[in-house]
């Protein structure tokens, strides 16, 4: 899922602890007086819309994944059925997948969940009138490039509904990650009659969506730091789910974290900095690393500079990221060399993607004062510059800005005549800010959508809407095309076309990776059975509180 902000290992500020009326980890009264079981957690900002063809942040990915279901969802590294009664194997070399859908999925309005809520969902989601940053997933499916270049009209999308429960996906070729793609929530289905009535606010609040998934959400008027998911007893799996509700609570700073978790007022608390340090021996200390990495996006289309290699190297040879991931961060986030994070990936012969990429290779990524000051120098001198004045643009939460002051103090000590302006912002308006190319540099997460390189990849090719700063390579695009037509089927080519892509995209310095996180957690030992999928999203159907 895109994380264009700090939030998820950042920390956000805590707004009004009056709305924490309850004590985590408790089991706790209902109206009726039955014991309630609910589990309190964090996010680092607000959710920022719940239509799934249109969200691209992670706190909205969860929300969505807690609240709807799709064909497939991941308990821990385990990819079941969800709607689908199955998991099934295509036909046709790969090219025809064929789902039966369960009986008694249903949407929270009482309509049932139908095979043509996903041909209707998934159209949308690749109509360019809906302008998803996430259509790009579709291309493989049958006529979604023709779709999204506006040859064809979304009705013509290889995706039919047979009958009710019976659905039919034709690809243009086989896709490796097709199972892993399906987890996503852009590819979850939509209630055409919800979408049509609430138009343009359809998703900007709790009751202007439908719900098909283990909860609901309440409490969500669209801004507001906090907001509830209660059990949906129409759920077709409610007999699994043991979670009465879970409250969520926006929190800026580390310290109050810290502070609610000590108090009783969260589950689970997101650390990072001295927060993180102090708390690092504690026996509900718990590091979950993450497939997501931290880059700078430096915006070639607004800034003539960074079309320069010489300059963008400097820059990246200018960081020192080990510095950075234990003196600020301090949450045992590791050093990124590499779009595509460590663990994610192998490579047919076993090995790391990560690390076959860096094995042998003398990377832009290592910290080289030096180095990155003639680079520097000779870039100005070739752009016919002498000093660079850049807006950084950032987020306003606690971790963000002190993150943000130390790449402004590190790059302007190393490169002369480099200065760098800090702008923070709340979140939904840097998210618009960086999304329009609006800004000059900004730092941007990515995490991964499904375990395969591709889903870092992808971003940066040639008009991708995920490539906010506008790096071109033509050798790139091929590699990446390669990957997903011709090779597509050969595995030990498709993978050798994904690492040459990555070898490109770090030489160039097409972005400049940072760090790979690794989230800083204390949770309540009496909370059990949270899964962590390759996609960066938790599962709590199975997650309850030990008396």
């Amino acid at each position: 899922m895109k994380l264009t902000n700090w939030a998820k290992v950042g920390l956000t500020s805590l707004v009004a602890l009056t709305l924490l009326t309850a004590c985590g980890g408790n089991s706790k009264k209902s109206s009726t007086g039955k014991s309630e079981q609910v589990f309190t957690r964090m996010e680092g900002d607000v959710i920022g819309g719940m239509d799934s063809a249109a969200v691209t942040d992670a706190i909205s990915g969860q929300a969505l994944v807690d609240t709807m279901d799709g064909l497939y969802r991941y308990n821990g590294a385990k990819l079941e059925p969800a709607v689908a009664t199955k998991v099934v194997k295509p036909t046709n070399e790969g090219k025809t997948y064929t789902f039966n859908l369960r009986k008694n999925a249903k949407w929270s309005n009482g309509d049932p969940v139908r095979a043509q809520d996903f041909a209707y969902g998934w159209k949308r989601a690749v109509d360019p009138a809906t302008k998803s940053q996430y259509a790009y997933l579709f291309s493989g499916i049958k006529n979604a490039d023709a779709i999204m270049n506006g040859t064809e009209k979304p009705e013509s999308l290889g995706i039919t509904a047979l009958d009710d429960h019976t659905l039919k996906i034709d690809l243009d070729y086989a896709i490796p990650y097709m199972d892993g793609l399906m987890t996503n929530p852009v590819f979850f289905s939509q209630n055409e009659k919800a979408v049509t009535k609430y138009g343009s606010e359809y998703g900007t609040a709790y009751n202007k969506v439908v719900y098909n998934g283990p909860f609901k959400l309440t409490k969500w008027t669209g801004t507001n730091l906090s907001w509830s998911e209660v059990k949906n007893k129409d759920y077709w799996n409610a007999k699994a789910v043991k979670l009465d509700r879970i409250d969520v609570q926006v929190v800026k700073e580390p310290s109050t974290a810290l502070n609610l978790f000590q108090s009783g007022k969260l589950d689970d608390a997101i650390l990072s900095g001295e927060s993180a340090r102090q708390m690092k021996q504690d026996p509900a200390f718990k590091a979950q690393p993450q497939a997501s990495t931290f880059y700078l996006e430096l915006n070639q289309k607004k800034v003539a500079a960074f079309r320069n290699k010489n300059i963008r190297l400097a820059m990246s040879k200018a960081i020192n990221r080990k510095e950075f991931v234990t003196q600020v961060l301090g949450n045992s986030s590791l050093v990124a060399h590499t779009a595509v994070p460590q663990n994610l990936a192998q490579m047919p012969d076993g090995t790391d993607f990560a690390k076959a990429a860096t094995k042998g290779h003398d990377y832009p990524t290592t910290f080289d004062k030096k180095e990155a000051q003639k680079l520097w120098k000779q870039g100005l001198k070739e752009v016919g510059i002498s000093s660079l004045n850049v807006e950084f643009l950032t987020d306003d939460s606690e971790n963000a800005k002190k993150s943000s002051e130390y790449f402004q103090s590190q790059l302007e000590g190393v490169l002369p005549g480099l200065k760098l302006k800090i702008t923070s912002l709340p979140f939904k308006s840097r998210l618009t800010r960086s999304e329009s190319g609006d800004f000059d540099i900004c730092i941007t997460l990515w995490g991964a959508d499904f375990p395969d390189p591709i889903t870092y990849l992808d971003l940066f090719t040639t008009g991708n809407q995920s490539n906010n700063g506008k790096w071109s390579n033509a050798d790139y695009d091929k590699l990446i095309q390669a990957s997903k037509t011709t090779d597509v089927t050969d595995e030990k080519k498709r993978f050798n076309d994904l690492l040459q892509a990555q070898n490109i995209l770090t030489d160039e310095a097409g972005i400049i990776p940072v760090y790979q996180t690794a989230q800083a957690h204390l949770v309540n030992p009496n909370v059990k059975d949270v899964a962590y999928s390759p996609s960066n999203q938790y599962n709590f159907i199975h997650t309850y509180i030990a008396k």
